[in-house]
C-alpha cells in the first residue's frame, strides 16, 4: 500500500441519505470522532476545532462530492481558512451499485485518508489505522443507534482497496485509464476477444472465459473516477472496480508536488471465495504496478518506478538514490 495513504472502510445499516446528511453535518464529528470538537463556526460548511492527531486548532470544512451513481463528501482541514492540506474523501455505496438489483438496505462507507509526510508527525501515522478504524466503529454505531439496532449489523459485502504513486500528470492518467484499449497492455490477466472499443470491449480471462468490461470516466471536483465494471456473462457475475485519481498537489495543499494518487476500490462477498475475474486484491495491485511502469515511462520519469509504491519528497528520494535503489 502506498505509505501516505490509508483507507478504512463499513457497513451502515442506516438510509442512505441519513447517512450523507449525517457526514455533511460537521458538528457531528463531535460525537463520533476521538478528538475531533467543534468549537467555533465560520461559515455554513466550515468550523473551528480541535483534533486529535494534531496538537493545535484546525480549520475544518465538508464539501459535497456530486455524482449520479454514489454519492460522496469531502471533509478539508488546516490551519488557516480556506488554506487546507489535509483531504479526506468519502464514497458512499448503495448496495444496489455493488450487486445490481440487491435488496439489502444500508451504504457502504469508504473514507481515504491522504496525509502529507511534510505535515505529519510520527504519531499521526503510527495511530491513524488504530484511530480511523474504531472511529468508523463508533460512526457506524452512531447512526445505526439512531436506526434502532442495538447491535453491529453485518453487510454482505467487504471493501478492499490498494493505492500506489504514480509520477505522472492526472489528466494523462484519467485518459489513460479511461481508454479500454489501454488495457491489453497493463492486464496480464485479459485478453481482448475482437475489437475493443474505448469504452466497452470483450475480453477472454486467464481460464479462457469470456468477460465483458465497460469504463465510465467523470470528475469529483478535483479528482477523476473511473468505474471499471467486469461482466462474466457465462456465470452471470459482475465485479465493479470504481478507481479514484487523487492529484497529490491538492491533496497535500501544495502546488509543487507532482503525480496522482491511483486508488483502486474492490468489493467482496463475505464468506464467499471468489471463483472468476480478480481472485484477490493482489491481482488489481499487481495490475497497479504496471499502470505505474507505463504512464511514468509515457511522461519521461524513468527514475520515480524504482522508489517504490509511495510519493517520496524530494530530499528523501534523493538520498534513496544515493544508496543505489
Amino acid at each position: 500500500m502506498e505509505s501516505n495513504t490509508f483507507a478504512t472502510s463499513a457497513f451502515i445499516a442506516a438510509p442512505y441519505q441519513t447517512v450523507f446528511e449525517y457526514l455533511c453535518r460537521l458538528q457531528n464529528l463531535d460525537e463520533w470522532t476521538l478528538g475531533s470538537r467543534m468549537k467555533e463556526q465560520v461559515d455554513s460548511d466550515t468550523w473551528i476545532g480541535t483534533a486529535s492527531g494534531y496538537q493545535r486548532r484546525l480549520y475544518y470544512h465538508v464539501r459535497r462530492l456530486e455524482n449520479a451513481r454514489f454519492c460522496g463528501i469531502e471533509w478539508q482541514c488546516g490551519y488557516e481558512y480556506r488554506n487546507y492540506f489535509k483531504s479526506y474523501p468519502v464514497l458512499l455505496f448503495p448496495p444496489d451499485y455493488i450487486e445490481p438489483g440487491s435488496a439489502e438496505s444500508g451504504v457502504y462507507f469508504h473514507w481515504i485518508s491522504v496525509i502529507d509526510p511534510i505535515q505529519r508527525t510520527p504519531m499521526i501515522m503510527q495511530g491513524i489505522q488504530t484511530v480511523h478504524n474504531s472511529e468508523a466503529r463508533s460512526l457506524k454505531a452512531a447512526l445505526e443507534r439512531r436506526a434502532g439496532l442495538t447491535e453491529a449489523a453485518q453487510g454482505l459485502y467487504g471493501i478492499e482497496a490498494d493505492t500506489i504513486y504514480i509520477n505522472a500528470p492526472i489528466e494523462m492518467a484519467a485518459e489513460f485509464l479511461g481508454d479500454l484499449r489501454t488495457m491489453d497492455a497493463w492486464s496480464h490477466l485479459l485478453k481482448p476477444a475482437g475489437e475493443i472499443q474505448p469504452e466497452n470491449g470483450t475480453f477472454l480471462d486467464e481460464y479462457g472465459q469470456m468477460v465483458e468490461v465497460t469504463l465510465r470516466t467523470s470528475r469529483l471536483e478535483e479528482y477523476y473516477l473511473v468505474e471499471q465494471d467486469y461482466f462474466h456473462s457465462q456465470h452471470k457475475s459482475l465485479q465493479r472496480s470504481p478507481t479514484f485519481l487523487i492529484p497529490l498537489s491538492y491533496a497535500f495543499g501544495d502546488s509543487k508536488i507532482p503525480g496522482v494518487l491511483l486508488h483502486r476500490i474492490t468489493f467482496w462477498k463475505n464468506g464467499v471465495a471468489p471463483r472468476h475475474g480478480k481472485l484477490t486484491i493482489d491481482d488489481f495491485g499487481a495490475e497497479n504496478m504496471n499502470i505505474k511502469r507505463m504512464l511514468e515511462a509515457k511522461a519521461g520519469n524513468l527514475a520515480t518506478f524504482a522508489l517504490g509504491k509511495s510519493y517520496l519528497p524530494p530530499e528523501q528520494a534523493a538520498q534513496v538514490q544515493q544508496r543505489g535503489i
